[in-house]
Order: structure tokens, then sequence, then C-alpha cells
């Protein structure tokens, strides 16, 4: 009788093989001021003014008054 090692079952189970992201730079409107921005990678979604802001840097929520949408 011969023991044979398939792939799956090589002692390496606990490594996924993952490829990296790719880079997807594109257009997006920022959530925090709604401007246009080039965003550099897929969950970039605030933009670089908005993130250099002191409110941004110290955690101030933004309030949403009368956007006619949400959770309530």
């Amino acid at each position: 009788m011969t023991d044979t090692v398939s792939p799956a079952s090589s002692g390496d189970e606990d490594q996924l093989e993952t490829a990296p992201a790719p880079s997807i730079s594109m257009e997006r409107d920022c959530l925090r001021c709604q401007s246009k921005f080039s965003s550099e990678w897929a969950g970039e979604r605030v933009c670089g003014r908005c993130k250099s802001s002191s409110a941004w840097k110290q955690g101030t929520p933004v309030s949403v008054h009368g956007s006619g949408g949400g959770r309530r």
C-alpha cells in the first residue's frame, strides 16, 4: 500500500493563497463632502481634503439634515 499526498493535504491548509487586490483608481464621490475625487483603492471613500480636516482627525460626526433618505 502506497501513501499519496494530494496537493490539498500537503500540510499548508492554514495558508491561503490570495492574489493581491488590483489597484483600482477611479473617480468617486466623497462620503463626507460629496465632491468628486480620485480614489486610489476600492475602499477609499473620503477625499484627502476631508481627511486632512481637523473635524476628521478629531472624529467629529457629519450631521446630515434634510437628506430625505437613510435609516432612522
